[in-house]
């Protein structure tokens, strides 16, 4: 039972569970767009929530754009949630266009508070942005919008603060070759210290979307994504969908050179949890696109996952 809310397409999502509940906070798009490439300018955040990860409950809007000539004046993106026991933090990507029918846009780490997963507060003290000393900026003119979005956040697991992971591009580099996992810390939350790259440009990715550092059967991943558009080097003319590479420690550094695909670009932007039957770690990921390049705009049934020596799989066909 593929989960697709009326009269909207989603994508992107990430999840929190409190209790036996899941929660699920998604990127919406009105279908009245026509046009779906238009879904990016005008996101925001749904929520639903969920017992066994297949049949949701949609309970509506929860984030909207700010507006005006706040970072998130556009469009409210990807992000993640950490908490628990009515203090939930949700850091989210702010999308400013610059100009009407371009695709130029800066991105910004932001975040909101929440005591129920259900209302959310934004924090305005809290802007998390690219740093040009290590990151690819608008100004540097090399790439079409400055990326930095889709923040993964994690407790580090010898206690010393939190790290954020974020999609974006080293400041040097070969051409589209610049995708890196960019890196943020802080003690509290509140206050981030923007840190050097955790991976190196040249591993084929133009962009690393939707990063997760994940337990999986005992060992470590990072999971991410890229379409074959996006690819670059060496990887050019391979196909693109949801990757992963096999980790040592989840704080890295991550060798995504030698990341491989786990599911082709018919699905994109995976999440791992554990499901709720017998505690195996699944796989939800957005219905991208048909074998025709066609967008679809729904949510995937979990898929359960396995390791084959150190690569990740799909334990199940996709059908």
């Amino acid at each position: 039972m593929t989960f697709t809310p009326p009269d909207h397409w989603v994508w992107d999502f990430w999840l929190a569970r409190d209790g036996d509940t899941h929660h699920m906070m998604f990127l919406q798009a009105p279908t009245s767009l026509g046009d779906p490439d238009l879904r990016h300018r005008n996101a925001s955040v749904g929520y639903a929530t969920s017992d066994d990860l297949r049949s949701w409950t949609v309970h509506g809007t929860v984030l909207e754009p700010s507006g005006g000539d706040a970072p998130d004046a556009t469009a409210t993106w990807t992000g993640s949630i950490v908490g628990a026991d009515a203090d939930w933090r949700m850091f989210y990507t702010g999308s400013r266009f610059l100009r009407e029918g371009e695709i130029t846009n800066v991105e910004t780490v932001l975040a909101a508070s929440s005591t129920d997963l259900a209302t959310w507060v934004k924090d305005p003290e809290v802007v998390v942005a690219a740093d040009a000393r290590w990151y690819e900026t608008l100004d540097a003119g090399t790439w079409h919008e400055e990326a930095w979005r889709d923040p993964w956040v994690f407790a580090d697991p010898d206690g010393e603060g939190w790290h954020m992971l974020v999609t974006a591009r080293a400041r040097d580099g070969r051409g589209r070759d610049r995708g890196v996992i960019g890196h943020a810390w802080s003690r509290d939350l509140h206050q981030w210290e923007v840190r050097p790259p955790r991976s190196t440009p040249g591993a084929g990715f133009a962009h690393l979307e939707v990063p997760q550092v994940v337990r999986i059967a005992g060992r470590w991943a990072l999971v991410f994504s890229c379409d074959a558009t996006h690819l670059a080097g060496d990887r050019v003319g391979q196909a693109g969908g949801i990757w992963a590479v096999a980790l040592d420690d989840p704080r890295g550094p991550y060798p995504v050179e030698r990341a491989t695909l786990v599911a082709d670009e018919r699905l994109y932007s995976g999440r791992v949890v554990a499901d709720d039957a017998d505690g195996q770690a699944v796989m939800l990921a957005f219905e991208n696109v048909t074998t025709d390049g066609a967008f679809v705009g729904t949510l995937s049934d979990p898929l359960p996952l396995r390791w084959d020596g150190d690569r990740l799989i799909v334990a199940e066909v996709v059908r």
